[in-house]
């Protein structure tokens, strides 16, 4: 392996229920071209339907040994943030290169140590999640890709799980009337939820503090369930605020209006950084329809239901409740593929030679670095670091 080249290792996603690789082979072929080795573990792209032959036909060289990706890789490129690799006994920060790249999902409020130790080892670190929302990095924006598969997959839950159909029938028995269906959000993962339970035929409608929410529902056909919306509901990157306690006492109110008539809610609230709002109490749950069905995207967060359960589909007061977790992972080929060129695009535009370092003052990369050269870059990050060792 020549020295002058700049090596991109790809490892095997360890972690549970993972089916995503970061790296699909038509973006292997497209980093081949930017003269970069580029090193796959041994059916990394398995569970997403991607063999090891297509990656050595575009260029990628197969590596058995998980050691030996991150002891020769001076970028790896993953999924989820790095843990604890049973097979090998060590983290996957431990097995990293001192002073290489890391470029992923990082989630640093919940990975502290992770951010410690990749500072340890000076590693330039870049979370995939911080990329900010603005025109020039939106063939970046990893977490708008999954959270869109994530929309369109849980009305395809709800559609199972719940004992009537979506659209309207007409047949020889009566006429079935369409399912009523309630979006809790009307972000990436809400306007496709809407999207795709109009797309089957339900009766739709959304709620959303956010004032440009209101022309985006109405334009996919769904009802907008009007309240005097929150002028400064989003951050200065594109993200939902957190609300104060009044406002979400009022959402409660105007929510629990509209609960007793749905068929389906679908959950999508999320404050980045923070424990989701509960918009849904286990009283209003009490008074819902028998057999409705509510899919709550923000379970991993804590839930906007108060009985969701993260990773699992529980029933209760005759309400089915899914807290299922990672649902991109439930289509993986195209969620590998959205998110490889979302990494790719993030890579390209991160890197310039072997040596160069990071262009701090650039608005993407200030944003999404976490650490370099020892120092915890993100203001963010960093805060919230200093606030939890002193405690």
């Amino acid at each position: 392996m020549s020295n002058t080249q700049f090596t991109i290792g790809i490892p095997k996603e360890i972690f549970r229920g993972e089916t995503r690789v970061a790296l699909i082979p038509k973006m292997v072929a497209q980093l081949k071209k930017e003269d970069l080795e580029i090193l796959i573990e041994s059916d990394a792209g398995k569970d997403a339907f991607f063999t090891n032959a297509e990656y050595e036909q575009a260029g990628a060289k197969i590596i058995t040994d998980t050691e030996s990706i991150y002891a020769e890789a001076d970028s790896i490129l993953k999924i989820q943030p790095p843990q604890k690799n049973q097979p090998t006994g060590k983290h996957e920060i431990e097995m990293m290169k001192p002073g290489s790249m890391y470029i992923g999902f990082l989630d640093p409020f919940r990975n502290p140590d992770s951010v410690q130790q990749m500072n340890e080892k000076k590693i330039t670190s870049f979370a995939m999640e911080f990329i900010p929302r603005i025109a020039r990095a939106q063939n970046m924006d990893a977490l708008s890709s999954m959270a869109s598969i994530a929309g369109y997959r849980a009305v395809l839950m709800a559609a199972q799980y719940l004992g009537k159909f979506f659209p309207l029938l007409m047949t020889a028995a009566g006429t079935v009337p369409p399912a009523k269906v309630l979006v809790l959000g009307a972000g990436v993962a809400g306007l496709q939820a809407i999207a795709t339970a109009r797309r089957l035929g339900a009766k739709v409608e959304a709620f959303d503090v956010r004032p440009a929410a209101k022309e985006q529902v109405e334009s996919l056909g769904a009802q907008f369930i009007n309240r005097d919306l929150v002028q400064d509901a989003e951050t200065a990157g594109g993200y939902a605020k957190e609300m104060s306690d009044e406002i979400l006492r009022e959402e409660r109110e105007i929510i629990g209006a509209r609960l007793f008539h749905s068929d389906v809610v679908i959950t999508t609230a999320q404050t980045f950084g923070k424990k989701a709002p509960v918009l849904i109490t286990g009283d209003m749950v009490k008074h819902m329809r028998k057999g409705s069905v509510i899919v709550d995207l923000a379970a991993e967060q804590g839930g906007n239901c108060e009985l969701t359960v993260a990773g699992e589909i529980i029933t209760s007061y005759d309400v089915r409740i899914c807290g299922l977790t990672n649902l991109p992972a439930t289509i993986p080929i195209d969620a590998s593929t959205l998110y490889s060129r979302n990494i790719t695009n993030f890579f390209t535009y991160v890197y310039q030679t072997k040596n160069a370092p990071p262009d701090l003052e650039d608005e993407i990369i200030k944003s999404t670095c976490i650490t370099y050269k020892g120092n915890i870059i993100n203001a963010r990050v960093k805060q919230y670091l200093e606030r939890e060792l002193s405690v």
